[in-house]
């Protein structure tokens, strides 16, 4: 649900620009609203773990992201991009507050050295959610050919204002669709029985640990490194996923249409779920330091002939990426979260915090594309997989002997 509800910005993206007459950096604001929620709730999340534990944090966090999808509806109603951007805001806040114990719980449910393994397994499911998302939002959002912006200029204040009402209005039924599968599926963690983990976890109901500060957590320099790593994965997986639908509709490009292009981005998606099914078996064999860096260098290197290439090269390329992605995030989530023991909840918190990439780097990017064009634009994630690289080579090794 949170890769489905993630990857469905992408086509609100393209839908929005066009409904409101945004450029692109303006448009980017929706990836800087829902990350900016990692940001300002990861901490949160991370203290409610400590005093009701990892299920209970679940819950909550399947619920706030159903109130957000049903704020959607007075966003439509209105319809206000800001408000839009407030109800993204409150959904991040909950998949926040399901990231920071699930993915922790997942790391520290078994070995230390097959963690990589499991937290890859669970993300080939996150996955899912956002390879099925393109195609049902393409279906139900964008099903109507978008206006152009001189037919939009044309239009009358009370013609605009109808337009716009017609077109937010297609987002009210997925969004309710989505709320209503959330609140099932907490009523379902709700009333299964998880095992407490002694060595990380107190039982609910317990103190909460407060001895360790977050300084004292950001001295493993896994963790410190990490936290970086998580930051630009994020911001380069997102903001290209962001800018396909637009780069697919360039003449040069794809010459598709928004609603064809974003059929396309589901094999961004759907590669990278592919790859996490196979990261999860070679994961068990292989080292996630050396792997995740030379996912990190072939990422780099499509991104590369995709910006010095045309047609469909250009096309084929950037979306192969979506496979190299795939061992990324967990691999550099499980590295820094390491030899943490009972850090391991703080250690997550920073970790999901450090999501704010995916705020940051697409706005930034939107702002290049804004000044030199959207083809030439992904320069910057070449720049976020080189350190990535950096990290599984070199900064992980150091960073293995310390911890």
């Amino acid at each position: 649900m949170w890769g489905f509800i993630t990857c469905l910005n992408d086509i609100l993206i393209p839908h929005l620009r066009n409904i409101f007459s945004l450029s692109y950096a303006q448009v980017m604001l929706v990836q800087f609203a829902f990350f900016s929620g990692y940001f300002l709730f990861a901490l949160p999340a991370a203290k409610i773990v400590d005093t009701v534990g990892y299920k209970r944090t679940m819950v909550v966090g399947l619920l706030a992201m159903a109130v957000g999808a049903l704020l959607f509806i007075p966003a439509a109603n209105l319809p206000s991009y800001p408000f839009f951007l407030g109800a993204l805001i409150i959904v991040a806040a909950g998949i926040t507050c399901l990231q920071v114990p699930a993915n922790a719980y997942v790391s520290i449910l078994g070995p230390e050295l097959t963690a990589s393994s499991r937290l890859n397994l669970t993300q080939a499911f996150n996955s899912l959610g956002t390879t099925i998302a393109p195609y049902f939002g393409s279906v139900l959002i964008l099903s109507a050919a978008p206006k152009s912006t001189a037919e939009i200029n044309r239009m009358s204040a009370a013609a605009l204002q109808q337009f716009r009402l017609h077109e937010a209005a297609t987002v009210k039924f997925p969004y309710i669709l989505i709320a209503a599968t959330l609140i099932v599926l907490a009523g379902v963690i709700a009333l299964y029985k998880l095992p407490v983990i002694a060595s990380v976890e107190k039982e609910p109901g317990d103190a909460p640990e407060s001895a360790h500060t977050y300084g004292e957590v950001l001295k493993h320099r896994n963790l410190a490194l990490g936290v970086i790593g998580i930051f630009v994965y994020v911001g380069a997986e997102v903001a290209i996923g962001s800018f396909l639908v637009n780069y697919f509709n360039q003449s040069n490009i794809g010459n598709m249409s928004e609603q064809e292009a974003a059929k396309y981005v589901q094999f961004y998606w759907g590669a990278a779920m592919v790859g996490r099914f196979i990261g999860a078996y070679v994961l068990q064999r292989v080292k996630a330091g050396g792997l995740l860096g030379s996912a990190a260098l072939v990422a780099c290197l499509l991104v590369l002939v995709s910006m010095l290439s045309a047609g469909s090269i250009a096309v084929w390329t950037i979306l192969a990426v979506g496979l190299f992605n795939s061992i990324m995030f967990p691999s550099i989530f499980t590295l820094g979260l390491a030899g943490l023991g009972p850090l391991t909840g703080k250690g997550s918190g920073l970790l999901v915090m450090a999501i704010v990439g995916g705020a940051i780097i697409p706005v930034v990017q939107g702002v290049i594309a804004d000044h030199i064009g959207i083809h030439h634009a992904f320069i910057l994630p070449v720049l976020c997989y080189l350190f990535i690289a950096y990290y599984g080579f070199r900064g992980s090794q150091v960073i293995r002997q310390t911890a």
